[in-house]
């Protein structure tokens, strides 16, 4: 018989988060324990409320499996009592962590990946003024950062991102705008990020909109976030997005995000691994992703003031995890 417990949590942010759809001062997870014969697995997921989802909510799922968790359910098995979301996420992830602990080994290991030394990890710059976007990209670089991810809404594009491009001449840009901007003037939008060294464009319009994407001529690669979850999102979004964000709450764990990153790369879809604002727990569940990714983005705990230990170190604008990969 397994022991079960799940659990909220609060972790201050050191600086106010702010995208398209508002600005977060916190970030509130919910954590998963599944404890057997004195080996305890621990999982985290970050409820979103894009995707309807609260902690209570999040709770309330997980409570739904408590007798079924109790009495030893597999992963597989949880693939089909829970949609897709954090609550499976807390659960998929406490379930691998345990599995490796009882065989005292590593998810590189039970996921058949060998694990790298270090992986870049995108820091993100979100929404402000085009001066301090620009002080904050510099900040980052001068502090090793080589990949910036830019945070965009609908306003001041074209002042933000020269700003940024002027302060980092040499650093290597990604935008995110969140499903902010439309299909009318996406065109010129694409141009010019393209024009200033841009590599990539995330989720530009809302997600149930990608049909504006179609036959869409655009010179540089768009990535689909929010219209990206599981293998089912796929056949949607071939013709109009070339690379998938994957996320582990969105997949509802590495579970499907496994499957999700090998379907959509024989689909010929190239992956960028994501988070949300979470602690360490939360992307120490995602590393065996990492090597099939072009870019990573896992900057989440990054923004706490405090991380759950033991935090994954940050160094250089790289995640050192080889360290990590014994966790």
């Amino acid at each position: 018989m397994r022991t079960v417990k799940s659990y909220p949590e609060a972790w201050p942010l050191h600086t106010p988060f702010v995208i398209a759809r508002g600005t977060r001062t916190e970030v509130k997870v919910v954590v998963v324990e599944i404890e057997e014969a004195g080996v305890k697995g621990v999982g985290e997921a970050t409820p979103y409320a894009r995707y309807g989802e609260t902690e209570a909510s999040v709770l309330a799922q997980i409570a739904s499996l408590l007798p079924a968790l109790q009495q030893g359910m597999t992963r597989e098995a949880l693939q089909q009592a829970l949609p897709a979301g954090a609550a499976r996420n807390a659960i998929d992830s406490a379930l691998w962590d345990l599995a490796a602990r009882q065989q005292q080994s590593s998810l590189w290991q039970l996921s058949g990946v060998a694990a790298p030394e270090g992986v870049v990890t995108a820091q993100t710059v979100s929404i402000d003024t085009p001066e301090a976007m620009a002080s904050s990209a510099q900040a980052l670089w001068q502090h090793g950062a080589t990949l910036l991810k830019i945070k965009l809404d609908n306003n001041f594009i074209t002042e933000r991102l020269m700003a940024i491009r002027a302060a980092v001449p040499q650093a290597t840009l990604i935008v995110d705008a969140n499903e902010s901007w439309h299909a009318e003037g996406l065109a010129a939008r694409c141009q010019l990020l393209a024009d200033i060294g841009v590599a990539m464009l995330e989720q530009p319009l809302p997600a149930g909109e990608d049909a504006a994407l179609e036959n869409f001529i655009h010179p540089l690669p768009i990535c689909a976030d929010e219209s990206c979850h599981t293998r089912d999102s796929l056949a949607a979004l071939r013709g109009r997005y070339e690379m998938v964000n994957i996320k582990l709450d969105k997949a509802g764990g590495l579970t499907e995000a496994l499957a999700l990153a090998a379907t959509a790369q024989q689909q010929g879809f190239a992956l960028m691994l994501g988070c949300m604002l979470c602690t360490s727990r939360a992307i120490r569940a995602a590393l065996p992703l990492v090597p099939q990714t072009r870019f990573a983005d896992l900057d989440g705990p990054t923004w706490l003031a405090v991380d759950a230990e033991p935090a994954i170190k940050v160094q250089n604008g790289q995640l050192i995890i080889a360290a990590s990969a014994a966790d």
